[in-house]
């Protein structure tokens, strides 16, 4: 099977562009004081791949895609909670607006399997938060190994990032982020590709591992850019 029409579209892409740059992250820039390193880690990378993120809040989804260069974040499709953004009309279409999005079942049923495979197969490459849900207390959770068996059975790499401080600045529960412009920061580590035998457990503990490299790598009080929207090239 091939991915669905929209994910590919470049008129698509084109409209999801407006969307996220021009509406999306100067908001969510303007709420809260975003931090990015790494971006020179990202060099090189192309053809589909697997962002793979911790996750806190719902800032995370638009803090990793505006973060992302452009080229690589153009036909990023996000993998989000189909029980609660596809179930309710408006949050689909918000959701395929801004993120490219495509349904992850959490009930495990499996009803939408495959659908990551083929959007893999079609160049296209996904955003996808292992932990299965937002973290209630800012910590990591367990991720789940489907992210690395997908890249392990693709043969492309895992991009791994850190999200920090979206769980002070708007944590489960809330539908806005708290006053005062909470910093955050996101981390982009180096492509991690699957060795031979390795397996997809082995894979993501490589991952996450990183992960939590790059977190300890954001210190309070370390210079650190600030990173403000900026006109892009489309």
């Amino acid at each position: 099977m091939t991915a669905e029409p929209r994910f590919t579209s470049s008129l698509h892409a084109n409209a999801r562009f407006v969307a996220q740059r021009l509406l999306l992250k100067p908001l969510v820039w303007s709420l809260t004081r975003v931090r990015v390193t790494g971006r020179e880690r990202l060099t090189g990378v192309d053809g589909p791949f697997i962002v793979v993120a911790n996750h806190q809040s719902h800032l995370d989804a638009p803090l990793v895609v505006g973060a992302m260069p452009r080229r690589l974040s153009r036909f990023l499709a996000a993998g989000v909670a189909a029980d609660y953004f596809f179930d309710v009309p408006a949050r689909r279409l918000f959701a395929a607006l801004f993120f490219n999005a495509f349904p992850v079942d959490r009930s495990g049923d499996r009803k939408r399997a495959g659908v990551s495979r083929d959007l893999l197969e079609s160049g296209v490459p996904i955003l996808i938060f292992p932990e299965g849900g937002r973290s209630k207390t800012g910590e990591l959770g367990r991720f789940k190994p489907g992210a690395a068996a997908l890249a392990t059975r693709q043969g492309i790499p895992c991009l791994p990032v850190a999200v920090l401080g979206t769980h002070a600045a708007m944590p489960k529960g809330r539908n806005w982020p708290v006053p005062g412009r909470p910093p955050v920061s996101v981390v982009f580590g180096r492509p991690i590709h699957p060795q031979p035998n390795e397996t997809p457990v082995q894979l993501m503990d490589r991952v996450v591992a990183e992960i939590v490299a790059l977190r300890a790598s954001v210190e309070p009080g370390a210079h650190v850019s600030i990173d403000t929207p900026r006109k892009e090239a489309g």
